[in-house]
């Protein structure tokens, strides 16, 4: 048997194609590019391609689907794939180690999602990055005030068309400022930026809002109290096929919304929670649960009971309002059912 290891590189890929028949190994480095790999494929004709999944395994997993091979995307962050007291690591070493640990079966693969899908998920999380451009801006508009020792209205009012009249009466275009007034021209290019962000923000917004009106998925998790589209567009595209988890522990798991656990003999103890997985999933869920305390009476029983009105323990109650919440997503998407708390807690329990 023929394995293909690859490990993916922003410009350039090493591959180890290994016979696990006489161990033999052979190493190749190609520039990352679409006819360099299929030049690979069709020389070496593996069984097998395994590669790790990073920025690039996108279009590498469907060019080698295309060409009818087995594909195998590895999970970097598993146990087996973690270096450990080794004096050289190269892109070599790691081919190899890829190559073997599919021969052996040690291997935790992860799921691909489709092209489509996957530029929905990148368009949602392209969102999340404008917004935190424009709120950087904002923050250096405040800055640029204060080293000025001006003020500014306070809160969302400072970015109020009143606002941001007030902010214009004092740019200036560099050309015009002299040396004690460059500041004037610094709000001016941040003002033009920030107007340019929202403008592109509101558009993209515009775009996502009718594609969630013919998402029957998003449809159907904004039938949550305190859920809106924001949150229900994230769940789909990070879950994508809710019937790839098995059970409430692994959907949690895959937002690293599980305690890490420390367990030796008779010791066995609980961590803080692992934040494997999805960044954008898992903060999107912890300001979603935060904001259903307004909205949910059934995030604020569980809310109360986890914190016991301890204000020590409030961080630990919203975690736990945000896995249960991604669990009952999970549970809907999964079954298809509309938001029912008593329904949804016999779903998950079904599925535990």
């Amino acid at each position: 048997m023929k394995i293909l290891a690859i490990d993916l590189g922003k410009f350039k890929s090493v591959s180890c194609l290994l016979d696990t028949e006489n161990n033999q190994t052979e190493f190749q480095t190609i520039p990352t590019l679409r006819w360099a790999f299929e030049q690979l494929l069709n020389t070496t004709h593996p069984h097998q391609v395994v590669f790790e999944t990073s920025a690039v395994s996108g279009w590498v997993h469907d060019l080698c689907q295309s060409l009818g091979y087995r594909v195998l995307v590895a999970n970097p962050n598993a146990d087996a794939w973690q270096w450990r007291n080794v004096k050289r690591k190269t892109d070599k070493d790691d081919a190899l180690k890829l190559a073997k640990l599919s021969a052996l079966d040690q291997i935790q693969s992860v799921h691909m999602p489709t092209p489509a899908a996957r530029q929905y998920k990148r368009l949602v999380k392209f969102r999340k990055t404008i917004v935190r451009q424009i709120n950087q801006l904002k923050n250096g508009i405040r800055a640029l005030f204060c080293a000025q020792g001006m003020t500014m209205l306070t809160g969302a009012k400072a970015w109020t068309l009143e606002g941001l009249a007030k902010l214009e009466k004092h740019r200036k275009s560099l050309s015009e400022c002299n040396m004690e007034e460059l500041w004037r021209g610094e709000l001016d290019v941040d003002l033009t930026l920030l107007n340019t962000l929202s403008e592109q923000l509101n558009q993209l917004e515009k775009y996502l809002t009718q594609r969630a009106k013919q998402e029957e998925r998003v449809q159907l998790l904004m039938s949550i109290p305190g859920v809106g589209r924001c949150l229900a567009e994230v769940i789909v595209t990070c879950l994508d096929d809710p019937h790839r988890f098995q059970n409430a522990r692994q959907v949690s798991s895959y937002a690293g919304l599980v305690p890490r656990q420390h367990q030796s003999g008779q010791t066995n103890r609980l961590g803080k929670i692992s934040k494997r997985g999805s960044r954008l999933l898992r903060s999107t869920l912890v300001e979603a649960a935060w904001l259903s305390l307004q909205y949910n009476p059934w995030a604020v029983e569980i809310f109360n009971r986890i914190s016991g009105g301890q204000k020590t323990r409030r961080k630990t109650a919203i975690v736990a309002v945000a896995r249960k919440l991604l669990v009952r997503c999970w549970a809907m998407l999964r079954h298809n059912q509309p938001w029912n708390p008593m329904l949804m807690q016999q779903l998950v329990e079904k599925a535990a």
